[in-house]
């Protein structure tokens, strides 16, 4: 588009900046420089707060790494690009992911990876690919990115690998929520999971990720689906025995498959051993912290269960999110049950207390007010 007068420049805008762990985000005038080669700059309309977003500002089982403006579910379009970009132009709707897809390494050529070598999450990367260098300053000083993508910004500059172009026509209000924990759930279950028709399914952790999980479990035509929202609800802490225990009896052996969405050594445990013997399938979702490792009996293997992990849902970002905002398009896909809050990005901070305080599943954050 030769009349975008703003490519080559730099940018000032607004932008929600972390100054330190913990505490609130304050609203700054940032510069944010053009896309060099292989990046794009976006115009984020819509982002939505997740909860590795707080997990990182809290900073409480990572390296800490601030100023940081954070951000990475979002919906935006294409200011300008960089060079050798040729995927993506001005005007373009698009999610920037966390996660990429450069299309060139053995796993973006492997049809059973999403794990791009060169693009793969890196939550202690503060910085751009190209250069080792940030491309947002205030005053000259830089502020760090956050997972390729820091979207708490009214512009980003983010790795084309990065960034799927979507149908013009979706509401970026309602998608922007695909670029994360919606997908990872849906995917779990959709890619992963794979539950035939009819059968059980059991969800551990209700938040959005695991209530996506259901909604995959739905749109497959499960028959029981053991967590909330659901066909039915167990709180693991009414029981005398463990809740593996509980389900095994409710479903004469256990359910064919279960997804894990919580990142809990006892939800993991519990999620493998209460899948049926001979075919049962236990998916895990959930992130543990560091140290974590947990130990099953052998024979729960040689029985004929199966433990699989996944990534953003087992989605490649530009080939595959595409076609995921066409199933919200086609009604295939419900998105607007797990957007409760909304707020203007001059109230950034409400999103974060409603989801510290547990009220919130998703909080749409409108970046014009």
């Amino acid at each position: 588009m030769s009349s975008n007068n703003t490519a080559g420049q730099v940018i000032r805008c607004k932008a929600a900046v972390a100054w330190e762990a913990g505490k609130p985000l304050v609203i700054e005038q940032v510069e944010v420089a053009p896309p060099q080669a292989m990046e794009v700059r976006l115009k984020i309309l819509f982002t939505s707060l997740c909860h590795t977003d707080i997990y990182f500002w809290e900073a409480k089982g990572q390296t800490p790494l601030f100023p940081r403006i954070f951000g990475h579910e979002a919906g935006g379009i294409v200011e300008s690009v960089g060079d050798g970009v040729t995927d993506v132009r001005p005007g373009d709707h698009v999610l920037p992911v966390f996660t990429g897809e450069c299309k060139e390494c053995r796993h973006c050529k492997s049809e059973e990876s999403n794990m791009c070598e060169l693009l793969r999450i890196n939550t202690d990367r503060g910085v751009m690919l190209n250069d080792g260098k940030s491309r947002f300053s205030i005053n000259g000083k830089p502020i760090y990115h956050f997972l390729g993508t820091s979207t708490f910004s009214e512009y980003t500059v983010v790795h084309v690998g990065c960034v799927a172009k979507i149908n013009p026509k979706a509401p970026l209000d309602k998608v922007c929520i695909l670029s994360c924990g919606i997908s990872t759930g849906l995917g779990a279950t959709l890619n992963v999971a794979k539950p035939k028709r009819g059968s059980f399914v059991a969800v551990f952790g209700l938040g959005a990720v695991g209530l996506a999980a259901a909604e995959g479990a739905r749109i497959s035509g499960a028959s029981r689906i053991i967590g909330f929202g659901v066909s039915e609800f167990l709180c693991p802490k009414d029981f005398e025995k463990p809740v593996q225990e509980v389900i095994a009896e409710m479903t004469d052996g256990g359910v064919d498959r279960s997804i894990e969405c919580t990142g809990s050594i006892a939800a993991m445990i519990s999620a493998f051993e209460c899948v049926h013997d001979g075919w049962g399938l236990a998916v895990l979702v959930g992130v543990p912290n560091k140290d974590d490792s947990f130990k099953t009996h052998p024979m729960n293997i040689l029985n004929e269960r199966t433990l699989k992990g996944t990534f953003f849902g087992n989605f490649k970002p530009r080939s595959d999110l595409p076609s995921v905002v066409e199933k919200y398009m086609n009604k295939e896909l419900e998105l607007e049950k797990f957007i409760t809050h909304e707020v203007p990005f001059s109230e950034i901070n409400k999103a974060f207390a409603y989801m510290l305080q547990g009220d919130s599943l998703r909080c749409i954050i409108r970046m014009e007010a």
